[in-house]
């Protein structure tokens, strides 16, 4: 038989057949996905091969094989630190939401999670969640936000999960898709989910006002059914993004706007830092390119882990 995972504790899945029945599944022995290193070698939205054996008065999934995926969206694993997770699989799109405050979204974490979705071949959606709120000097910090990832090439939308302020927008653009949500714990994935679909009814959490971040409310990803013809993909807030598997010299490839100019440098293998005749460099000087993006690719490059890096200009 062959299915769709579209929910992950760790050691069963929930796979949707081809008919469109449910069935609780395990796997046999050890996978290795494309010699991907994973705590789960088997992610929501994967495509499988399971046969049924019959235990007791119910008939448990046995997965046998994994189908080749289109893209994943992947993670350094939080506890384990040589190995990754694997967050979901065979994606249309992803909508990351992003928050100035309550809880804030760093730069950095914005432009460490394009990059790899860039590596992936996973088109992004970047909403600004939460515009109810702001006061008139917030909403011009996130009309710069909004500009600086537009004029790059991203699709950008300014949202109100809890007022439905352009709902409808984000419902035209997952008709027919399986897309994912994703985030800090606390930017709304949640309430925007019940706000595209109001009887799926997720819990949502308030913000710790000790440390200004979300209550994990989602503990395993899980793909649903909507209404309206599209299927989502709900997951954990994240609180970090390190990057996987990227060579320095391959990074500023999944940044659109330094790529462009790559052929413009005088060496072909510029990295941006401190080789003369830098298209980039230069870019940056003339004010061309934003400064917050190439910081984020400096601490990219060399390796840094400071994902709360505080300068969003």
């Amino acid at each position: 038989m062959r299915g769709t995972v579209y929910k992950s504790t760790g050691s069963w899945y929930t796979i949707k057949s081809e008919d469109g029945k449910f069935y609780n599944c395990r796997i046999k022995g050890k996978f290795r996905i494309q010699d991907i290193k994973s705590t789960n070698p088997v992610a929501v939205g994967d495509q499988v091969e399971f046969q049924l054996e019959q235990t007791g008065d119910e008939s448990i999934g046995v997965i046998a094989e994994i189908k080749d995926r289109k893209n994943y969206i992947i993670r350094k694993s939080v506890k384990l630190s040589k190995q990754t997770h694997i967050i979901a699989a065979n994606l249309d799109q992803v909508f990351l939401l992003v928050t100035l405050n309550n809880p804030t979204t760093y730069t950095i974490f914005i432009d460490r999670f394009l990059a790899t979705a860039e590596a992936y071949d996973i088109p992004v959606v970047i909403l600004f969640n939460k515009i109810d709120a702001y006061d008139p000097d917030e909403m011009v910090e996130v009309d710069h936000l909004f500009q600086l990832y537009s004029e790059i090439g991203y699709h950008c939308l300014k949202i109100s999960a809890k007022t439905k302020h352009n709902v409808n927008q984000v419902k035209e653009l997952m008709k027919d898709k399986i897309s994912m949500f994703t985030g800090h714990s606390g930017v709304g994935k949640s309430t925007l989910i019940n706000a595209v679909e109001p009887n799926m009814e997720l819990r949502t959490a308030e913000i710790s006002e000790q440390h200004q971040q979300g209550q994990h409310t989602t503990t395993f990803a899980e793909m649903y059914d909507l209404s309206f013809g599209a299927r989502i993909i709900d997951t954990p807030g994240i609180k970090g993004f390190g990057i996987v598997d990227m060579e320095p010299e391959e990074i500023g490839d999944y940044f659109p706007e330094f790529f462009k100019l790559k052929s413009e440098c005088k060496f072909n293998n510029c990295l941006h830092l401190d080789e003369p005749k830098c298209a980039v460099k230069q870019a940056l000087e003339d004010g061309e390119l934003a400064w917050s993006r190439y910081r984020s690719y400096i601490q990219m490059v060399t390796g840094e882990e400071d994902d709360n890096f505080r300068d969003r200009s």
